[in-house]
């Protein structure tokens, strides 16, 4: 039983670390069409008009915000299977283990908005991007830690998974509360009596996927309709997946799900995201571009912000003996797995694709530039003292 658990613990970072390398590549292509004489084309592609529909009812959007609003519902569908099932029975369920990624999560996302906005202080249109440089990419950065090899004790990868779990909850917290548009209060009122029908389903043990499916996609329409992000719908949506099927005990409805979604996620949408995503032109980019408030509190955010509040917060809890230092985990490993927290990419660009919606103004290219600097900063330095941590630990 430990050795099954064991093998499905490493089967899981190796798909992580696999799909954090792929995104590596999605996100170099978009990077090398958006700079090449194809960069028309790039643009063409993501700017595709999609529509559907039925009836009177019209959902009409270009191919990026299919991508941004549709399929990463389903990535957010996964995050909430992964959330529940950690609360109820994994990593999540044990408080003592839960308070040290739990500290350090406050401290990761507090220090770099508080940095941002210091940065961007008396700028009220850019101070609504305070929220980008708090968010961590769970894939990016077990990519990265799968460059180390197996020398990378589980502990660090269990520590960075928990911490990216909570980062995640902050992120969903905040999308929920800050960025949605004007209210359609009759479209919320639909996606609302969609969830006692969830309940319903929970409560007297269907575990029927097609019911599941049925409501969540009317529920998407009706929240992508209220002004208030579509993608919360894969997270209420997950809360709701038994754990257990009633007629057949062995069944495990939750795991199932998580287990289908898990390619479909890391090898397809997530590297289709960060391609429609990470695309910008550098052309007549300088030190003034990058000096902007902007791009500048996103990149110390990550890079400096992400560090300093994940170890501070780490160094509190264990000085307080609220918790301990992981097992095969010390000081320097603990902070070099803080500057990688610092790789925001993919929910950074998200958060970043709704920070400015409402302002009306352009700063796609800023924010995107931060993003892409301050994560390429956290994963080379990252990465550079790890290797020295291991080292160092391989020679004792």
């Amino acid at each position: 039983m430990i050795q099954t658990a064991q093998t499905s613990i490493n089967n899981f970072f190796r798909m992580e670390s696999a799909s954090g390398i792929l995104l590596m590549f999605a996100a170099a292509l978009a990077m090398i069409l958006a700079n090449s004489p194809l960069a028309s084309w790039y643009a063409l592609i993501i700017d595709t008009p999609v529509q559907v529909s039925v009836g009177e009812l019209v959902v009409a959007k270009p191919l990026l915000l299919w991508i941004n609003d549709g399929l990463m519902a389903i990535f957010f569908f996964l995050v909430g299977l992964e959330l529940k099932r950690e609360v109820m029975e994994g990593e999540l369920s044990n408080m003592r283990k839960v308070v040290l990624p739990g500290f350090g999560a406050i401290g990761g996302m507090l220090v770099p908005a508080a940095i941002y906005l210091f940065i961007n202080r008396g700028d009220d249109s850019a101070t609504s991007g305070w929220a980008i440089p708090a968010a961590t990419d769970i894939a990016f950065a077990l990519g990265i830690l799968s460059l180390l090899g197996s020398r990378v004790p589980i502990s660090v990868k269990i520590f960075l998974t928990s911490l990216a779990i909570f980062d995640d909850i902050g992120a969903i917290i905040i999308i929920a509360a800050f960025y949605t548009a004007q209210i359609s209060f009759f479209s919320l009122l639909i996606a609302g009596l969609c969830i006692p029908l969830l309940f319903a389903l929970n409560r007297y043990g269907v575990s029927s996927r097609t019911f599941y499916l049925a409501i969540g996609v009317v529920m998407w329409v009706a929240m992508l309709k209220s002004g208030v992000h579509a993608t919360l719908t894969g997270v209420i949506l997950a809360l709701f997946i038994p754990m257990r099927d009633k007629a057949n005990p062995e069944a495990r409805p939750l795991q199932e799900w998580e287990h289908d979604l898990h390619s479909l996620v890391a090898f397809v949408i997530l590297p289709v995201f960060a391609f429609a995503n990470a695309g910008i032109s550098l052309a007549g980019v300088g030190v003034e571009q990058v000096m902007h408030g902007v791009p500048l509190g996103i990149t110390l955010g990550l890079f400096v912000g992400k560090q300093i509040g994940v170890f501070g917060m780490c160094w509190i809890a264990i000085k307080l003996k609220l918790t301990d230092m992981p097992e095969g985990m010390n000081w320097v490993s603990m902070y070099g797995t803080g500057i990688l927290c610092g790789i925001g990419f993919t929910m950074s660009l998200f958060i970043g694709s709704l920070a400015f919606e409402s302002t009306g103004i352009d700063m796609i290219f800023d924010e995107r530039l931060g993003i892409l600097i301050g994560s390429l900063l956290s994963g080379i330095f990252g990465y550079l003292l790890l290797r020295y941590s291991l080292n160092k630990d391989a020679k004792n």
